[in-house]
């Protein structure tokens, strides 16, 4: 018979023993900090966000504890996070040279190139020890000018008609519509107005020179439904759908970000009718007010151009983007014929917030549960707390299942208990948006925030 221990995964012991010793000295500060260093290096990054924030709660000022806490936002791609905690952190007069090396990846990352390699030179002028000549070359330090497309971070490149096209992004058909989408029935209307309606009687419109197409700019707290909404949507009118991340237009390299997000426009024009969605969309088109860059401009100016139809027309191409930081985009976009209906789409209302969980819960060992009141009971709650409600309440049931030795269905109480144990993440963001509803709300652009907090 083997010994337990031989099964388990490298660093599970080491991992129980720290784990264990956080138990008995829950206020050691260093010792939570090793924990949390020792999970990131076994590619728990979840598990150690929670363990560098827990450590900061009590050491607000711990420089290490800081650049745990992005180097865990790094490894599971929150990159807007990690650069939010770096851009504080490098100022600080004893920062670690860490902080400054993978402040230079994240500013690479975004196409900031010529920072970038200024970063770079400084975390290896404080620790020789953490030179990465594969990155250095990748920024063109100390490339030869002749021979090299970028040195010291200025590149030398812009797409034009002979470069080769960027690579397609996959065209999904989705299969659901509106009718499963619970609740947004004011989100929907719109859209109805603004997309489906000019498809499905595109005769009535042409009639009186109404061009098929535009776009809608959906915002509100995080996890509360805005991507599958778009999927809904092209679901609902049999369209084709492309789902545009960050990470499919930023290229660190001058000029392939706008190369990038015209290819997606194009792949959209040869595929219409087709539902383009841009996912975080202020992380593409932020205020260039703020921008100290000319390359974020550029792609700005590439992207209004596009939404345009300069050069193409966009007749059948519906856009569809999303945020959580609509206060953060160019107020260029909202032009008529561009995103000209803006639309808050608010977290689930107790109704839609029954329907989430029993849909969550579908397929899982159950009493008879009474969803309408945990409804009630998970006020201000997302669709993704919900989600976590049900994973919470499945993982506490399978720790007793496994002491009885066998399963029990899950009951309202378990539901109720693990709604009870959570904090609606809503809430924060809520904090954010009011200041900007009372304090920023030209054009009355989020009285619907005003109408939801009942200010």
């Amino acid at each position: 018979m083997s010994n337990p221990s031989e099964s388990n995964p490298p660093g599970d012991d080491a991992l129980q023993a720290l784990r264990e010793a956080l138990r008995a000295s829950p206020n050691n500060t260093a010792l939570r900090l090793h924990f949390a260093d020792t999970l990131l290096m076994h590619g728990h990054a979840g598990e150690a966000e929670k363990e560098y924030r827990t450590g900061l709660a009590h050491s607000p000022n711990s420089l290490p504890m800081k650049l745990g806490l992005a180097r865990a936002f790094f490894q599971q791609g929150k990159q807007s996070h990690a650069l939010v905690i770096l851009e504080d952190l490098v100022k600080q007069p004893n920062a670690p040279a860490r902080a400054f090396l993978l402040h230079a990846k994240l500013l690479a990352g975004i196409g900031e190139i010529e920072q970038a390699v200024a970063e770079y030179k400084r975390a290896i002028a404080i620790d020789r020890a953490l030179a990465d000549p594969e990155f250095a070359a990748r920024l063109g330090i100390g490339a030869n000018e002749k021979e090299s497309e970028v040195v010291e971070g200025k590149v030398r490149a812009a797409w034009g008609e002979e470069e080769d096209a960027p690579p397609a992004t996959a065209i999904e058909r989705p299969k659901i519509n509106f009718k499963e989408v619970g609740g947004m029935e004011k989100v929907k209307e719109e859209i109805r107005l603004k997309i489906i309606h000019p498809l499905t009687h595109s005769e009535l419109y042409k009639a009186y020179g109404k061009p098929i197409g535009g776009g809608i700019l959906m915002y509100g707290p995080p996890g509360c439904g805005k991507t599958y909404l778009a999927r809904a949507t092209a679901g609902e009118i049999k369209a084709a759908f492309i789902s545009v991340g960050i990470n499919d237009v930023l290229d660190m390299w001058i000029g392939n970000s706008e190369r990038n997000l015209h290819g997606l426009f194009e792949q959209a024009r040869e595929n219409k009718p087709c539902v383009l969605f841009f996912d975080e969309v202020d992380a593409l088109g932020a205020s260039r007010s703020d921008m100290r860059q000319h390359a974020g401009r550029q792609l700005i100016n590439q992207f209004l151009a596009e939404m345009d139809g300069v050069k193409s027309s966009n007749d059948g191409v519906l856009i569809l983007a999303a945020t959580n930081a609509p206060w953060h985009l160019d107020s260029a976009f909202r032009r008529p014929g561009r995103f000209d209906r803006v639309l808050f789409v608010p977290p689930p209302d107790a109704a839609a917030r029954a329907a989430i969980l029993q849909l969550q819960a579908r397929g899982k060992p159950l009493e008879e549960i009474d969803f309408d009141a945990l409804g009630k009971k998970a006020e201000h709650f997302s669709g993704a707390d919900l989600k976590a409600v049900v994973d919470v309440a499945v993982e506490r049931k399978l720790q007793e299942a496994m002491k009885a030795g066998l399963p029990k269905p899950l009951t309202t109480k378990d539901f109720a208990a693990a709604i009870g144990t959570l904090k609606p993440t809503t809430k924060e963001w809520f904090a954010t948006a009011r200041n900007y509803a009372l304090y920023s709300n030209q054009g009355g652009i989020y009285d619907d925030i005003l109408q939801y907090l009942k200010l």
